[in-house]
């Protein structure tokens, strides 16, 4: 059964939002036994809401069938404790299947992702992400990233024409945008935190009231992640500083090293601590023997 808005809107606005990598085998295919474990694991760490098939769960990779086990692992192994919000994307026909698989699974929410490749004028994404939202009563999070960027009024105007778009997960990094949206919305959204590794942007996000964020390293560092979430919350600046500077400073270096290292070295991670969820998929690659070396460095440095 799945939570109430009021349920989902809380566990969105304070807590720990946890974005878990998808599991695959040797051969690349889905691996639902050890997702399930990944799921359970997250759980098990203090978490206010799971996003499966995300970003770093590489939603842009995965077939309709891999999709459809994986909302519905998760939500049977979440079992009602925290919120479960999918993703959804692509073309509008296509998201709309996914929104339905997301839906009929039992999800909370669905996370819209920006239509891929072309760039896109904001009116035809409010068409784009209204036409996906009015299909379903569902929750939904808008992702304003990529070529999905709406300005503060078209988030009001898309607010207006969706009562069922509850959040914006910010993807851009822009403070002063997302504060001018913040300000001209209000609370009519719950506003998240979501550029890669957002941990480096947390002490900005907070101070214009964006009390939480995804955290991807979470899939490899679940304690630190936490203890670096509530340092900040409680205001403890020496050891946000300690932590940003010792671990989040260097990871971000690594991470820029090559495009799509968001994802690949988080999954590299898990392999290191020995909950390996396989490779990444084409067109992303896996970190060198060299990368991986200074990555397993500063997980031992700050674990």
């Amino acid at each position: 059964m799945t939570l109430s808005t009021q349920q989902i809107r809380a566990s969105l606005s304070d807590g720990l939002l946890s974005f878990p990598i998808s599991d695959f085998d040797e051969t690349g295919a889905f691996s639902p036994e050890t997702y399930r474990q990944r799921i359970e694991w997250f759980i098990e760490h203090d978490v206010s809401a799971v996003f499966v098939a995300g970003g770093t769960g590489e939603f842009f990779s995965l077939g309709l069938e891999e999709y459809k086990q994986i909302v519905q692992i998760a939500v049977e192994t979440v079992a009602g404790r925290v919120p479960v919000i999918a993703s959804a994307g692509r073309s509008v026909s296509e998201a709309k299947v996914f929104v339905k698989a997301a839906e009929e699974a039992g999800c909370d929410g669905v996370l819209l992702m920006p239509p891929f490749l072309t760039e896109c004028p904001e009116d035809g994404i409010l068409e784009y992400a209204s036409q996906i939202m009015q299909s379903s009563p569902i929750q939904f999070i808008y992702y304003n990233r990529g070529n999905g960027i709406l300005g503060a009024e078209n988030v009001k105007t898309l607010a207006e024409r969706n009562p069922n778009l509850i959040a914006l997960k910010d993807g851009v990094g822009n403070i002063a945008a997302l504060n001018d949206t913040i300000k001209t919305v209000g609370d009519r959204l719950v506003y998240i935190g979501g550029v890669p590794t957002a941990e480096i942007f947390a002490e900005a996000y907070l101070s214009i009231g964006v009390n939480t964020y995804s955290s991807a390293v979470f899939n490899f560092m679940p304690e630190m992640a936490n203890r670096f979430y509530k340092a900040l919350r409680a205001g403890d600046r020496e050891t946000v500083t300690s932590i940003i500077q010792n671990f989040f400073i260097p990871f971000c270096r690594l991470r820029d090293e090559k495009k799509g290292y968001a994802v690949s070295l988080i999954k590299a991670g898990a392999q290191l601590i020995e909950r390996s969820a396989g490779d990444v998929r084409a067109p992303l690659t896996m970190p060198t023997a060299e990368q991986k070396a200074r990555l397993q460095s500063l997980i031992k440095a700050n674990a």
